[in-house]
């Protein structure tokens, strides 16, 4: 007992003596390790600002960063284990709407931040970094709050665009299929707020951001499509006076669309950013090869590769040739309308057997041109049957051998029918001695020579035939068909197709065609089959005219041009977040009842300290 009490005494000596010179426990303390402006690239792209971080222990956080005394609205938190490929798109972000929808509760040691800061070069910039110490995921009284500073001097490198754009959004295009892309057509949704812009044509710049030397290059780039929605959410008090909500659930948005023309090499990711926020920009005229003639719908449209006429009573395909092979042009004109590209059409008697190249003239006609893309789009009812809605859209490229079309039939009334087809491509028969397809049944190629083929005999192929061409063998011009989407969908009911197939059959002319609902070439050819109401079919084909390839396999460009644009660049959209976004959220549920978040315990998805 004496013992003890002798030990008790000099620990209290020790600690007055302590006391006596000023110790004390050392203060938790916070540290930017490492500080850097980055450029942007795949992983981040967009300027940048990364700081590594040192915690005094492991814990629960919440990070913030002013960069000159405000605030970063856009700031990514990551664990030191979080590896990223910079020159691939990022895996995870967590948008403002999930920051305000859960509370982390992972637990960090030595972190880092990245936060998105248009710097410019050579300027010094002053970071604050403040960090939330918490037990748990909700904030506490007792929370600890640390604060580091450092300041950092941009690289003195000018790579940016013209400081007097304020804005920009990042694209990051990802090439998959092994193939360089050169001057590839990039179409893209962009959303905006109506006080950061005054005319989007006039002020949208792309540009082309180098990986290595971080230069920018800017790119061709068309506007279109813009809408505005300006309406803002009433926020009144409701009839009882009581506050219906303390943030608005939406803001006032302006979108448009934008393509530009991008180079990506093979199995690589680019970025690319669209500067805007220029109330000043003057218009900006890109030139290329894409060349717009006549009146809508009659269209001459050429580049410099190809030559296509468009039938002036319909607007379809009338007449196509190879800018190279200009004494082998591919046409039809041998029955009614002429037209190489005939449908959606529908046959249901007593009316008339009606395609969409029957049009005289549509009953709407649009279109566009520019130096990334032109089109010609045509709607309406097909002639005498006013149940039923169809649309063809053409697309046109600077330097490309196709074109896009896109066509859509609607079903408004239900309709008894002994023919419903699309996608079909009609050519004077004597201008073609063969046709080719892949037959997935025989996965083979299957190469016909159709000048040994009688009259009305079908060759038959699945719907979903890849690609479809026919050539001449002689001329060594070629014309095909490669599919890019096939849908078939019903709102009141199921789409009720009869025996779908895809097929080649030649008379005066040879033409493939897509049967959907085709009892006319059935053995009952007079049996009535209804396109049901609510009923949609739609059809996406890249259609190329080309050289044929020398030896035993011609159609080689076909499907050299199949797998690029059935891999299409890959494309991620990455925004800023903007000073008037919330930073919690509110939604209107339908019925009253919980969201799944009351009471959860996410201490349960964090390890054990």
């Amino acid at each position: 007992m004496k013992i003890n009490n002798y030990l008790a005494s000099l620990c209290l000596v020790l600690l007055s003596l302590f006391a006596l010179n000023g110790y004390s426990a050392p203060k938790p303390e916070l540290k930017i390790s490492k500080l850097e402006l980055g450029y942007p690239c795949p992983a981040i792209p967009f300027y940048f600002l990364k700081a590594d971080l040192d915690l005094p222990y492991p814990s629960i956080m919440e990070v913030e960063v002013a960069v000159n005394g405000k605030t970063l609205r856009f700031t990514n938190l990551h664990k030191s284990t979080d590896k990223e490929d910079l020159n691939k798109p990022v895996l995870t972000h967590r948008p403002p709407s999930g920051a305000g929808m859960a509370q982390d509760n992972s637990i960090y040691n030595q972190p880092y931040v990245i936060g998105w800061v248009k710097w410019d070069p050579g300027v010094k910039y002053d970071i604050k970094v403040t960090v939330r110490m918490k037990k748990g995921p909700l904030a506490a009284d007792s929370d600890l709050i640390l604060t580091a500073e450092q300041s950092i001097v941009a690289p003195n490198v000018i790579t940016g665009y013209d400081s007097a754009w304020k804005k920009y959004k990042s694209v990051v295009l990802s090439e998959t299929a092994g193939i360089d892309r050169k001057g590839e057509s990039v179409d893209v949704l962009l959303p905006f707020y109506p006080d950061e812009i005054k005319d989007l044509k006039r002020e949208i710049r792309v540009v082309a951001v180098d990986p290595v030397t971080h230069l920018q290059t800017e790119v061709a780039s068309q506007v279109y499509d813009i809408q505005e929605f300006l309406t803002k959410d009433d926020m009144s008090p409701d009839k009882d006076g009581k506050p219906t909500r303390q943030i608005p659930i939406w803001l006032p948005t302006v979108t448009a669309r934008v393509s530009f023309l991008a180079d990506v090499p093979a199995k690589s990711s680019r970025v690319f950013l669209i500067y805007y926020n220029n109330a000043n920009a003057m218009a900006k005229t890109y030139l290329s090869d894409l060349r717009v003639q006549g009146e809508a719908p009659g269209l001459q449209i050429d580049n410099d590769q190809i030559s296509a006429t468009l039938h002036p009573n319909s607007g379809h395909l009338d007449q196509i040739s190879l800018k190279k092979r200009p004494d082998f042009p591919l046409f039809h004109r041998k029955e009614t309308n002429g037209a190489i590209h005939w449908n959606p059409e529908i046959y249901a008697p007593p009316a008339p057997w009606t395609h969409t190249s029957d049009w005289k003239p549509p009953q709407n006609v649009k279109s566009t041109s520019g130096p990334v893309f032109a089109t010609s789009e045509e709607w309406g009812n097909l002639r005498d049957i006013p149940q039923v809605d169809a649309s063809v859209r053409y697309e046109f490229f600077p330097g490309k051998p196709y074109f896009i079309s896109s066509s859509v039939l609607r079903i408004n009334q239900t309709v008894n029918c002994i023919a419903l087809r699309n996608a079909e491509i009609v050519i004077k028969r004597e201008l073609i001695s063969h046709a080719a397809w892949y037959d997935v049944i025989r996965d083979s190629i299957i190469n016909y020579d159709i000048r040994e083929m009688p009259d009305l005999t079908d060759l038959k192929m699945e719907a979903d035939v890849p690609w479809i061409t026919f050539y001449n063998e002689k001329t060594g011009v070629g014309f095909a068909g490669i599919q890019l989407s096939y849908s078939n969908a019903g709102l009141e009911s199921a789409p009720r197709l009869l025996n779908p197939y895809f097929y080649i059959t030649g008379g005066p002319w040879i033409y493939w065609s897509r049967a959907l609902s085709l009892s006319f070439l059935s053995s009952n050819m007079q049996q009535m089959i209804p396109a049901m109401k609510g009923n949609i079919f739609s059809e996406k084909w890249a259609y190329l005219i080309y050289e044929t390839a020398k030896g035993d396999k011609p159609w080689l460009p076909v499907i050299e041009l199949q797998k690029k644009l059935t891999n299409p660049l890959r494309l991620q959209l990455v925004e800023e977040v903007d000073e008037r976004v919330s930073k919690s959220v509110h939604e209107l549920y339908i019925d009253k009842g919980s969201t799944g978040w009351e009471g959860r315990d996410t201490g349960k998805h964090a390890p054990a300290k």
